[in-house]
C-alpha cells in the first residue's frame, strides 16, 4: 500500500517524499482512514513504529481541508509526556505541513515561557505540549481551549508511570464535549482503560506488533566483562569506525557523566543526557547527537524516553537493567520502523541474573563475543549488601556515642558566708 492509496492530499505527499516516506508502516496504515473519517482512534502501539505520522498526516489533512482560518485559532491539541518527544512531534507536524498554511507550537516546562507565550499571541493551528507547561499557561490565561477540534492523548501510560494524570484531567476539562479525540498507549493499564472509557466514543481500536517481535530484526550480542574494564571495553569498541553512532545506557545519573568523561579523554565525542541536565543542555546534546556533531549519547533510561533518532546503527547496553522489559525498550531505538539495527550488552557477573531474565523474556540466548581484550576474571557475585551500597546506596553512618558528662564536684568547704546566704534566700 501507498500513502496515495490512504487518500492523502497531494501537497502533504510531497512533504512526505521529501522526508524519504515510501510506504507507511502498519500503525499508519491501521489509523490514518478512520481519523480521516473524523472516528476516535484507540491505539495501541509504541514509539518507533511510525505512530506520530499515523495521526499528524491525517490531522493536517483535515485541517487543510478546512482552509486557513483568520485570526487562527488552536484547532488541534497533541499532549505528550516529554519535553524530547513534544519537540520530535511539533518537528514532524512541521515537516509533513512545509507546503500547507498551518502554523505549529510546542511548549513545555524547564524552559523560560515568554519565547513560547509571544509564539502563541502570533496565531497557531496545531498546539503540542507537556501537561505541566499547558495548565500553567491555560491558568494565566495564555492559552484557551474551546476551539480544540481534534485532541492526541499520546504515550497515555508514560503519563499514567510519570504521576501527569491528574494534570491531563485538568485538560481534558477544559476542552469541548464535542471533538475527536485519539488515544494511543503502548501498554493499557486498568486506570488508562478507564480513561479511554470515559473520553473516548466508539473508537476505533488499532493494535500493532507486540515489542518482541521487533526485536527479531536486531542483532544482539553480549560481552561478559569485569565492571572495572567495561569502560576500557567501551573505548576498544568505539574505535572502530564500524560504529557510526550510538546511544549508551547507564543505570545512573553519575554513570553516564563517567562515561562520557573517560570517552573525552579518549578522544570520542560523547554528551550525557539525564535529568539533572537543563533542558538547553538536553536538547543541545540530543540536537548535536542527531546532526553526527556528537558520535555517543549517554543516557539513562528515564531520560531517553521519547527519544527518536532516525538510522542509529547501535545501541550499548553499558550496564544491563534490571527490569527485562526495558532492555526490549532500550535495543528497540536501534530497530525502528522495521530497520534492522545492532545491539550490544556488556555484563558483569554481578548482572548475569539480570541477563538471564532477559534471555528467557526474548525466547532466546544472545549470542556472546568471547574473544576480546578484556575477559571476565572475577565469577563469584558480591554480595547483595555490599552491592546496593556500590550502586550507590550511602552506608549507614556510624552515630558519635554521647559523651559523659564529667560531674562538678562540690566545693566540701564552700565559703561560709556563702552558704548562709544561700539558706537565707531558701528561707525567705
Amino acid at each position: 500500500m501507498t500513502f496515495q492509496q490512504l487518500g492523502i492530499i497531494p501537497s502533504i505527499l510531497n512533504a512526505l517524499k521529501k522526508e524519504a516516506y515510501v510506504n507507511p508502516t502498519p500503525i499508519q496504515e491501521q489509523a490514518v482512514p478512520p481519523v480521516l473519517k473524523k472516528k476516535d482512534l484507540l491505539g495501541c502501539a509504541q514509539t518507533g513504529t511510525g505512530k506520530t505520522a499515523a495521526f499528524a498526516v491525517p490531522i493536517l489533512q483535515l485541517l487543510a481541508e478546512q482552509g486557513s482560518v483568520s485570526p487562527k485559532k488552536i484547532r488541534a491539541l497533541v499532549l505528550t509526556p516529554t519535553r524530547e518527544l513534544a519537540l520530535q512531534i511539533q518537528e514532524s507536524f512541521v515537516a509533513y505541513s512545509r507546503f500547507l498554511p498551518l502554523k505549529t507550537c510546542v511548549i513545555f516546562g524547564g524552559v523560560p515561557q515568554n519565547p513560547q507565550v509571544q509564539q502563541l499571541k502570533k496565531g497557531i493551528d496545531i498546539l503540542v505540549a507537556t501537561p505541566g507547561r499547558l495548565n500553567d499557561l491555560i491558568a494565566q490565561g495564555f492559552i484557551k481551549l474551546q476551539d480544540v477540534q481534534i485532541f492526541v492523548l499520546d504515550e497515555a501510560d508514560r503519563m499514567l508511570d510519570m504521576g501527569f494524570i491528574h494534570d491531563v484531567k485538568k485538560v481534558i476539562e477544559k476542552l469541548p464535549k464535542k471533538r475527536q479525540t485519539l488515544l494511543f498507549s503502548a501498554t493499557m493499564p486498568k486506570e488508562i482503560e478507564e480513561l479511554a472509557d470515559t473520553i473516548l466514543r466508539n473508537p476505533v481500536k488499532v493494535t500493532v506488533t507486540p515489542p518482541a517481535t521487533t526485536v527479531e530484526a536486531i542483532e544482539q550480542s553480549v560481552y561478559f566483562v569485569d565492571k572495572e574494564n567495561k569502560r576500557r571495553l567501551l573505548i576498544h569498541l568505539l574505535q572502530s569506525s564500524e560504529i557510526e553512532s550510538a546511544l549508551v545506557f547507564t543505570r545512573t545519573k553519575h554513570g553516564a557523566d563517567r562515561v562520557v568523561r573517560e570517552l573525552t579523554k579518549a578522544k570520542i565525542r560523547a554528551a550525557a543526557i539525564h535529568g539533572d541536565k537543563s533542558q538547553n543542555a538536553r536538547q543541545k546534546a540530543l540536537g548535536d547527537f542527531k546532526q553526527h556533531r556528537t558520535r555517543v549519547l549517554v543516557a539513562t533510561d528515564i531520560a531517553a524516553r521519547g527519544i527518536d533518532i532516525e538510522e542509529l546503527s547501535h545501541v550499548i547496553n553499558y550496564d544491563i537493567p534490571e527490569v527485562p522489559e526495558t532492555y526490549v525498550h532500550r535495543i528497540g531505538r536501534t530497530g525502528r520502523a522495521g530497520m534492522s539495527g545492532i545491539a550490544i550488552s556488556f555484563c558483569d557477573i554481578n548482572e548475569k541474573a539480570d541477563f538471564d531474565r532477559i534471555e528467557k523474556l526474548i525466547g532466546k540466548k544472545v549470542t556472546e563475543v568471547p574473544e576480546h581484550p578484556y575477559p571476565m576474571q572475577i565469577t563469584t557475585p558480591t554480595p547483595k549488601s555490599e552491592l546496593r551500597r556500590n550502586r550507590g546506596q550511602r552506608p549507614v553512618r556510624q552515630q558519635p556515642q554521647p559523651q559523659k558528662r564529667k560531674r562538678r564536684r562540690r566545693d566540701r568547704n564552700p565559703n561560709p558566708r556563702n552558704h548562709r546566704n544561700g539558706l537565707r534566700k531558701r528561707r525567705l
